[in-house]
């Protein structure tokens, strides 16, 4: 059985499943159908293989972090950076305001806190072409022409973010922020309201899976940025469910509440799922089921010896 054959058997006994539900908590997710479902795998060579629902457009959410991160590795240093965030997992949920590591920052550039702050040294960077300078340097990473903004989302966060303000003033008051709270905030929202669909998340993946470099050949990542990154996606991408993450799926990965999943399968593929319904710990139950399903019988595992 080929590839295509096993990932599109292991798609139909996703669907099967009907837990979860979508992120009531931002309003406009809350509308969006939970029956949706898409995969997509990009090879090296950039050949999109997808099932389901693959013209389906969902926002990034926290998925953008993975990106952010990436664009502050590569215009600081990395003490500029540990400055800002650590790299340890927390085992909190992802929005969790309750603590800081040891050295007042926080754990990681995976959580809310953390992207925040490093959402901050890019407006400190790049000033009023912040965005406009990631949108451009996503585009490449995502292998698109460009890509844009969902308002409706944007603003739909804008307006029910009181827990993530109450993170950017806990950040503000300990000197982690430069630049003011709501400022800082929109920015990491329009990030978050990015729209995709699974085709162009696994070309992001297949970006990574070829050690940086885009489709045309282009290195986007430098080789110690890319290790950095990729060690923190696969300790911290899964927030408090990173732990069994690794132990079932043992990839690189990062959740977004919006329902997609985008998994690097290093020297092989990008893989990106999509499915509304959630579990508690923000992260798409069919997705998750499919990403386990499909890694065991492609044997993709990190510790997979063969």
């Amino acid at each position: 059985m080929n590839i295509a054959q096993l990932a599109e058997k292991a798609f139909q006994e996703a669907s099967k499943i009907t837990s979860g539900r979508t992120a009531i908590y931002i309003p406009e997710l809350a509308k969006v159908n939970g029956e949706l479902f898409s995969m997509s795998i990009c090879d090296l060579e950039g050949e999109v293989f997808s099932c389901g629902d693959s013209e389906a457009r969902f926002t990034l959410q926290s998925i953008s972090k993975v990106a952010v991160y990436l664009l502050a590795l590569e215009n600081f240093s990395e003490e500029e950076i540990d400055i800002k965030v650590g790299v340890e997992p927390t085992g909190d949920v992802f929005d969790s305001i309750i603590k800081l590591d040891e050295y007042q920052r926080p754990f990681n550039p995976m959580i809310n806190a953390g992207a925040i702050a490093i959402t901050d040294l890019l407006i400190t960077k790049f000033g009023d072409q912040a965005l406009e300078m990631s949108l451009e340097y996503f585009a490449k990473l995502f292998g698109c022409e460009e890509l844009k903004i969902n308002e409706a989302v944007f603003t739909s966060e804008m307006q029910t973010a009181s827990r993530n303000r109450a993170l950017g003033h806990l950040l503000k008051g300990f000197e982690l922020l430069d630049n003011p709270v709501e400022e800082v905030l929109k920015l990491y929202f329009k990030h978050c309201s990015i729209e995709v669909n699974t085709e162009s998340l696994s070309r992001f993946g297949a970006t990574l899976a070829r050690k940086g470099i885009s489709e045309n050949g282009e290195r986007l990542i430098s080789a110690v940025n890319l290790r950095r990154l990729m060690s923190v996606m696969l300790s911290c991408g899964m927030y408090n469910y990173a732990g069994q993450w690794i132990y079932e799926v043992g990839l690189p990965a990062k959740s977004g509440v919006s329902g997609g999943i985008l998994t690097v399968a290093p020297e092989n593929f990008g893989i990106a799922v999509y499915s509304p319904r959630i579990n508690q710990d923000g992260c798409s139950e069919r997705g998750a089921y499919l990403l386990k399903k499909l890694v065991h019988e492609l044997k993709l595992h990190v510790y997979d010896y063969r």
